[in-house]
């Protein structure tokens, strides 16, 4: 039996993060994770913040560029130039799914500007998807607007939610909108955990009716910073 392994890394640049994993395996597919990194990209520029990314994560598992047998990118990968392949978004969140999870039927997708619903088979293929547009209130930067609004810690804010009592579900599924809503729910005096209680609940009925879309049945797993 051969003994060689090989050395692999995945890098994900998102709108608002780049991620990247170091993993080791051998000819039997046993691998072990040796490196996890992930940095906000705020107003960097991005090549700058997939460059450092690459680097902590490097010098976290002991390997640099040459040692790798495979890079692959996905997301935005115009700012990869030493990427061995790249794979589009929605084929590395199913095969993911099925790797995890053989039973999962759909994928969930809720990243920092739009979530998205896809519906895959038993060896994750792509059967159908639905996303939200930018503009949608049913995202990782939406809740995040709404935290630092309310002055809420973004750590904070499930455990506020989960005390709720009466939560205010927004009305609108336009982001701005929303905000709207949540100003006028604190000039009416409703309290934090309510309102963010609301939020969930509002992103909830959103990405349920995603699902809804893609007729997902059966096992659904989450991925995405949300």
């Amino acid at each position: 039996m051969s003994t060689h392994t090989h050395t692999t890394a995945g890098i994900d640049v998102g709108s608002s993060s780049v991620k990247v994993a170091i993993a080791k395996s051998d000819a039997g597919n046993n691998g072990v994770m040796l490196a996890l990194a992930n940095q906000r990209i705020r107003r960097r520029n991005v090549k700058a913040v997939v460059e450092a990314t690459f680097a902590e994560a490097s010098a976290t598992a002991g390997v640099g560029k040459a040692d790798m047998d495979y890079i692959a990118s996905t997301g935005d990968a115009d700012e990869i130039d030493f990427a061995t392949g790249h794979f589009y978004g929605m084929t590395t969140h199913s095969r993911g799914a099925i790797f995890l999870h053989p039973e999962a039927r759909a994928v969930l997708d809720i990243g920092a500007l739009h979530a998205r619903a896809i519906r895959i088979n038993e060896i994750g293929r792509v059967m159908q998807q639905r996303m939200t547009s930018q503009c949608a209130s049913g995202s990782g930067q939406f809740l995040e607007n709404i935290a630092r609004y309310l002055g809420v810690p973004l750590e904070d804010v499930s455990h506020m939610s989960l005390h709720s009592e009466t939560p205010e579900e927004c009305s609108s599924i336009c982001a701005v909108l929303a905000e709207t809503d949540v100003i006028n729910m604190v000039s009416r005096g409703i309290a934090t955990d309510d309102i963010l209680k609301g939020i969930h609940m509002s992103i909830a009925r959103r990405l349920t009716g995603l699902l809804r879309a893609i007729k997902a049945d059966g096992t659904v797993l989450l991925t995405g910073g949300l």
